[in-house]
């Protein structure tokens, strides 16, 4: 029995390795995006929580003037942040949907080399069993004639 061998393997073991590359890619946008999705609920809370002092500060009574002013600039600091992350957050969406199109595209390929492949090797079992089938036919004929 001869051994099959698919003459584009070395193209599919690329397009394998492209897979992997791009799920790798989603993978890391995904993380990503999961921690600015962290880092923008740890701001808010942040926020909130200053806004809360703010409030319990200026009770009726002594007003601390300098702490109140540094309590709204840290929260103008923050909202900069929260800002700027929530920017990050929508590249990285972008970037992310953008990642996943080209893992499935690079997937689309790897299964049509697949089926190429899979195609291929039931045409050389055919041939195979056929060959087998041919040479069983022969050495029959030949044990016919020897008893003949």
């Amino acid at each position: 029995m001869s051994h099959f061998e698919f003459r584009l393997d070395s193209l599919l073991k690329l397009r394998q390795a492209e897979c992997q590359r791009r799920r790798a890619e989603v993978e890391e946008a995904f993380r990503a995006q999961q921690q600015l999705s962290e880092q923008i609920g740890q701001t808010r809370r942040e926020i909130d929580e200053m806004r809360q002092r703010s409030l319990a500060d200026a009770a009726p009574g002594r007003i601390d003037v300098a702490r109140l002013s540094n309590a709204q600039r840290y929260q103008q600091v923050l909202r900069g942040q929260l800002l700027s992350l929530s920017q990050q957050q929508s590249q990285w969406v972008v970037e992310l949907e953008e990642r996943r199109l080209a893992l499935v595209e690079a997937d689309r390929q790897l299964r049509v080399l697949e089926k190429l492949r899979d195609r291929h090797l039931r045409v050389h079992q055919g041939e195979q069993q056929r060959r087998e089938i041919k040479a069983l036919d022969e050495v029959a004929a030949h044990q016919r004639h020897a008893r003949a």
